[in-house]
């Protein structure tokens, strides 16, 4: 009996027991999630891990010569683990360390900075930003040699969150083309956006903890997977010749109050464009690099398409330099008088060569001629100017190149006053890339060839692809074609519409064009856009270009007043500082050699010293 109640007894204190532990265990779970449970939330957030992307430092731009044109430049937020330093660093330097954060940040007092540590360190905070405000390259060194930061991030507790920021050293210069970023540091113009595959890199990836304020702290792991950095693209661009186009432009701009201006200079024998300007008006009245309207943008190009419509006539040997055209009082109609042309000079110029109505730019001899010669079979006419290779894209390296267009006789919006109203540069669409590159093939012996912008992409300065300048057309015309192409181009100049910027010293060769602008389907007669397109020096071509100024404002609003002076003080500088330029030249286009200088009517007197300088001149 004594036996059965003992084992009772056992077997009731074991069952007690078992009920004890089971309420000491429901309490405890209701303790950890009712009234501990925020507290231990908050630890498992703080000792959360998970991969970031690192992001890959974006490839640099450079000009011709290495200079920079764009470079991401870092930047770091300044963080602090205060948990890492020990009590006596802690104690003995926190106030110097308050200090120097009060006298670089200029925001808050040393004792603002020494409680605001000191106070994360007694909450064992594992991360707390300093301050918002980003440090450079050269600050973060300075910041290193500080008290306790000396001791790096695992003993002296600072962590350096690298930010890079996209910068431009030459400012505005060249600025659509070199392009621009979005939020997400991809491209949206210009280069950035053309070449943003290869500029981007390779982003990484590390582990980071995430601690208290829902930071993210880079743990530093040996799994981490480090970015690969993008390529650099090596331009063209001689930031030299850039500056002095956008100079020039610039004023031009400013002086007729345009909508906006544009400027290409391009190598002739490399295709290679030195100097690329886009400059339109802000809504605030100034001017800057907006859209590239050199490349986009389409339009009528006005006389200097006439170049083609001679150059049509020439090779079908439908005319010769010295046959006579009547252009009466200055005035023609076509098309039962839906279309009347006119000429500039009041009165007309009579009876005057083929070359002199190139010179003059007479609209009523070039339709006459091309009207008379072509009128029964228009097509001859567009295949012979579409055989060159002008009116068919370039195939440029940036995005956004305008689509060229030139009439064909089967199109829908043709008509009996399409021939005539062509062959004087309307009912065309082309850019002022596309006409250069024209203009260009005439310098070039007749070799057409694309424009480039892009020389390599190069890593760590070793090329990994290069780009020279494809071959569009080898022969545009015949020599013979060429040669008189070449000749009027250097009348036009030397007695023609562009006759203010010929100089004693080196020949220009080029091409005055004034069209009324096309707005909404509307041409209006009183807004002009201004154009000059040519060649220097003449004899020995080194460097094309072309100016266009868009609906200038006064009473000089042609392309020979408002375009040809820019192409003129783009040449000056050029030939006051190439003095390759200077070899090509004959005797009566080469400097006195008697140890003086001719007289200089354009460029920037410091430089133009300074060169006198150097060549023992005065």
């Amino acid at each position: 009996m004594n036996i059965k109640r003992s084992i009772l007894l056992r077997v009731r204190i074991a069952f007690l027991v078992a009920v004890v532990f089971v309420l000491a265990v429901v309490y405890k779970l209701v303790e950890v999630q009712m009234i501990e449970g925020d507290h231990w939330r908050s630890l498992a957030e703080q000792s959360s891990l998970d991969y970031k992307t690192i992001k890959a430092t974006r490839g640099n731009i450079y000009a011709d010569g290495d200079d920079l044109l764009a470079t991401s430049l870092p930047f770091y937020q300044l963080a602090f683990d205060p948990s890492l330093v020990s009590d006596e660093i802690f104690t003995s330097k926190i106030d110097s360390l308050s200090t120097l954060l009060s006298k670089f940040f200029r925001d808050h007092s040393s004792e603002y900075y020494k409680k605001k540590i000191s106070e994360a360190r007694q909450m064992k905070s594992r991360y707390l930003v300093l301050n918002r405000e980003l440090v450079n390259y050269r600050q973060r060194q300075e910041m290193q040699q500080w008290p306790i930061f000396r001791r790096g991030q695992m003993r002296g507790g600072v962590i350096f969150e690298k930010e890079d920021r996209r910068y431009k050293p030459f400012k505005g210069l060249a600025q659509r083309t070199i392009g621009s970023l979005d939020s997400e540091d991809e491209g949206l113009a210009g280069i950035e956006a053309s070449f943003n595959d290869y500029l981007n890199g390779q982003d990484g990836e590390g582990l980071y903890q995430r601690v208290a304020g829902g930071n993210w702290k880079p743990v530093n792991a040996s799994t981490d997977v480090r970015p690969i950095d993008g390529y650099d693209i090596h331009t063209t661009i001689d930031i030299n010749l850039q500056d002095v186009a956008q100079d020039a432009l610039l004023r031009a701009v400013s002086t007729y109050n345009a909508e906006y201006g544009v400027v290409v200079l391009m190598e002739v024998k490399t295709g290679e464009i030195k100097a690329i300007s886009n400059l339109e008006r802000t809504k605030s009245g100034g001017y800057a690099e907006l859209y590239n309207h050199a490349v986009g943008t389409n339009n009528d190009p006005g006389s200097t398409f006439k170049l083609a419509s001679m150059l049509a006539l020439l090779e079908a040997g439908k005319v010769d330099l010295t046959d006579s055209v009547d252009t009466g009082d200055g005035t023609i109609e076509f098309f039962d008088g839906k279309l009347k042309l006119v000429d500039e000079r009041k009165g007309g110029y009579g009876k005057i060569t083929v070359q002199e109505v190139f010179e003059k730019s007479s609209n009523v001899g070039v339709s006459k001629l091309v009207t008379e010669n072509f009128g029964d079979n228009p097509q001859e006419y567009i295949d012979i100017i579409k055989s060159t290779g002008y009116g068919k894209p370039l195939g440029f390296q940036l995005m956004g190149e305008g689509e060229p267009y030139i009439k064909e006789p089967g199109d829908d919006s043709w008509s009996g006053s399409t021939l005539p109203w062509m062959s004087v540069g309307y009912e065309t669409s082309l850019t002022p890339l596309q006409t250069l590159a024209f203009y260009n093939a005439i310098a070039n012996d007749g070799k057409m060839i694309q424009p480039i912008l892009i020389k390599s992409i190069n890593r760590a300065n070793q090329p990994v692809e290069t780009f020279e300048a494809k071959v569009l057309n080898k022969k545009i015309a015949s020599d013979e074609t060429l040669e008189k192409l070449r000749l009027m181009l250097e009348g036009v100049v030397e007695r023609g519409t562009a006759k203010n910027i010929k100089n004693d010293y080196y020949k220009i060769a080029g091409k005055t064009g004034t069209a009324q602008r096309l707005v909404n389907g509307r041409y209006y007669s009183q807004q002009f856009y201004a154009s000059f397109a040519g060649y220097f020096p003449a004899e020995d071509p080194m460097y094309s270009c072309i100016v266009v100024i868009d609906y200038p404002k006064g009473w000089n609003r042609f392309g020979g007043d408002v375009s040809a002076p820019v192409f003129k003080e783009i040449a000056d500088m050029i030939y006051a500082q190439n003095l390759q330029i200077h070899d090509s030249f004959t005797p009566e286009y080469t400097a006195a050699s008697n140890g003086t200088f001719p007289v200089i009517r354009a460029g920037r007197l410091e430089e133009l010293n300074e060169l006198c300088n150097e060549l023992g001149i005065s």
